[in-house]
Order: C-alpha cells, then structure tokens, then sequence
C-alpha cells in the first residue's frame, strides 16, 4: 500500500531551473553562442527567469534567438511503503 503526504501539506513549487540560451554574437550576428542559466525558482510562472531575460534584452547587445527551459522539484510527497519480510544476514 502506497501513501503519499502531497494531499495533507502543500509546498509552494519551487523547483531548480535551467535554461540554455542561444544568442547571436554581437559582432558576428550569423554565429550563435550558448549560455546556460541555473537558479531555484518558483514554477510554472518563473518569475527569476523572466527577469532575467527582461534584463538580458535590455542590457546586453546579444539579441536572443531561442531559451530552452528545464526544471526539477526540490521537495516531492513523501511515499510510505510498508514491507513484509524481513532480511537476516548471519
């Protein structure tokens, strides 16, 4: 039998976010480099990554051309599983 505690406690969303953003080089706009972001943020409305990006197209000359998002939780339900047997060694 299987319980999860996710029904009894709710934890905000706070999950690890990753993002792999292409932009195009300043100087040479046909070349694309890679720059990859990483920060605990609050899912799905990412707030620290939509500032991060609203100050990235403000401030810095690279023009975007494509942010690719992942993003894992921290915490998970607990599961509970109960065992029937038991393991002796000697």
């Amino acid at each position: 039998m299987l319980y999860s505690l996710e029904r009894f406690v709710r934890i905000p969303d706070w999950r690890l976010t990753t993002a792999e953003i292409l932009y195009h080089m300043p100087d040479h706009p046909g070349v694309l480099q890679t720059f990859v972001w990483q920060k605990v943020d609050h899912a799905p409305a990412f707030p620290e990554l939509s500032r991060f990006l609203e100050f990235w197209r403000r401030e810095i000359e690279g023009p975007l051309h494509s942010v690719r998002v992942a993003s894992a939780a921290l915490t998970r339900p607990a599961e509970l599983r109960f065992a029937n047997g038991q393991f002796v060694l000697h």
